[in-house]
């Protein structure tokens, strides 16, 4: 791959931690003593009716954010083990059969650990 390829791959890389960064931190906080770890921050409602309705409203909104917290932490975790690989030989080849991942398939998804074929 050519040093121009690997630069627009990072930089998309760098954006896509910025922004999965950011959209945590709207409703998780990072662990400071556990790399890559987020804990969903539990809502408080406080307009509703009754305090039943509050606390109902309140646990089904922090069922559904640490489900998207989790989604969002291991998609944040595949983009630092890219972003740790660049510059290295191992950047860009398929973690199963070691060869090169089409440049194509990088622009899409830069990320990816593997060929399309070895994603299937």
């Amino acid at each position: 791959m050519k040093q121009v390829q690997i630069e627009e791959l990072k930089n998309k890389l760098i954006e896509e931690k910025e922004r999965l960064e950011k959209e945590l931190s709207s409703f998780a906080e990072k662990n400071p003593k556990v790399k890559g770890d987020w804990t969903a921050k539990f809502p408080s409602f406080g307009d509703h009716k009754s305090e039943q309705d509050e606390n109902a409203d309140e646990v089904e909104e922090y069922i559904a954010e640490v489900s998207e917290e989790h989604i969002l932490e291991l998609r944040l975790k595949d983009v630092d083990e890219a972003l740790e690989k660049i510059g290295t030989d191992a950047y860009g080849k398929c973690s199963e059969c070691s060869e090169e991942i089409p440049f194509a398939r990088l622009q899409a998804n830069p990320e990816a650990k593997t060929c399309i074929e070895h994603a299937k």
